[in-house]
C-alpha cells in the first residue's frame, strides 16, 4: 500500500477525468491520497473531493498565495478548523510555508502568514505539512520557537538542513524530481536519511517524473504530460532502487512514516 501525501486534486487539469484518475491510483496500489488546500477560497473544495471520494485533507493558506490573501484569512482559517475539528479526513495545516525561488514575492508578508498558520496548527493540535522552497533556513527558525511537526513537502535542501528538520520531529517528502538521474543532491538525501524519516508523494499535477517531463521545446508544441497519483509506485521504484530496497518494504516504511505523521490518517486508516 503506497500513500501519496501530496497531491492537489482540486487542480483544474484533473477536472474532466478526475473520478477516473482517483480509480487509476488505487488500482496501481495507492490506498490514500492527501489533498492539501492552498487558499481559503478551495477550503470547502478540499473537504468536499476528500468526502466524496475516501481521501484526506489539509486546509491552509500556500507562500504563493498571501500576496492576495485577505486580512480575515487567517481567521477563517481558525473558524473552519474549529468548525470541521472532528472531521476524521481533516488531517494536517497545510500547505504552509515561504518560498525564496519565485520573484516578487514579499518575504515578509510569508514569513508572517507561515508563523501565524504553525500557531494556529499548534492551538488544533494538528500536524503541518510545509512548502520548502530555497527557504529550509527561514522556515526552521519558525519551527524553532514554534513546536510543530508534519511533513516537509518536495524536500530540497542540504542534508544538514534536512536534518535539522528530522530533528524537530518532521518527515520529508520525495517525489518526481528525485527520478531526475541529474538531481545530484535529493538523490544523495534520499539515500542518505533515515528510512523512518521519508513519505513518498507526487505533488500532481505537478514535479512530473523524468517520463512525463517535456522539454521548452516540446511543450511548446503541445501540453505538458500530466503527472498524477498512479505514478507514485514508479516514482517509489525510483527511491527503493536507489536505497537497495524491495518496493514492498519501501511501501510498508512510507506508509508507517506517513502515519506517524499524520496521526488522524493512521487513525482513519487502522
Amino acid at each position: 500500500m503506497w500513500i501519496d501525501t501530496h497531491c492537489h486534486l482540486d487542480a483544474p487539469e484533473f477536472g474532466s477525468d478526475r473520478a477516473a484518475m482517483i480509480e487509476r491510483a488505487r488500482a496501481a496500489g495507492v490506498a490514500q491520497m492527501v489533498v492539501p488546500a492552498v487558499e481559503v477560497g478551495n477550503f470547502e473544495t478540499v473537504r468536499a473531493l476528500a468526502h466524496a471520494h475516501g481521501l484526506v485533507y489539509a486546509l491552509g493558506i500556500h507562500p504563493l498565495c498571501v500576496d492576495r490573501a485577505g486580512p480575515d484569512d487567517l481567521d477563517r482559517l481558525r473558524e473552519r478548523l474549529q468548525a470541521w475539528r472532528d472531521d476524521p479526513r481533516l488531517v494536517a495545516v497545510g500547505e504552509i510555508g515561504i518560498d525564496h525561488f519565485v520573484p516578487g514575492l514579499d518575504p515578509a508578508r510569508q514569513e508572517k502568514y507561515f508563523a501565524s498558520q504553525l500557531e494556529i496548527a499548534r492551538d488544533a493540535g494538528l500536524p503541518v505539512i510545509v512548502h520548502v522552497r530555497r527557504s529550509a533556513d527561514s522556515l526552521l527558525k519558525h519551527l524553532r520557537r514554534i513546536p510543530v511537526a508534519g511533513i516537509a513537502h518536495a524536500f530540497n535542501g542540504s542534508e544538514q538542513q534536512a536534518q535539522q528538520f528530522v530533528d524537530l520531529g518532521f518527515k520529508l517528502g520525495f517525489g518526481g524530481a528525485m527520478t531526475f538521474d541529474r538531481a545530484l543532491q535529493i538523490r544523495r538525501l534520499a539515500v542518505a536519511l533515515p528510512l523512518e524519516a521519508i513519505v513518498v508523494e507526487t505533488d500532481s499535477p505537478d514535479i512530473p517524473p523524468h517520463w512525463l517531463y517535456r522539454t521548452a521545446a516540446e511543450r511548446a508544441g503541445g501540453a505538458q504530460a500530466r503527472n498524477e497519483p498512479a505514478e507514485l509506485p514508479r516514482i517509489a521504484a525510483v527511491l527503493a532502487e536507489l536505497r537497495g530496497l524491495p518496493a514492498d518494504a519501501l511501501a510498508r516504511a512510507t506508509t508507517a512514516n506517513a502515519h506517524a505523521a499524520l496521526p488522524r490518517l493512521a487513525a482513519l486508516d487502522a
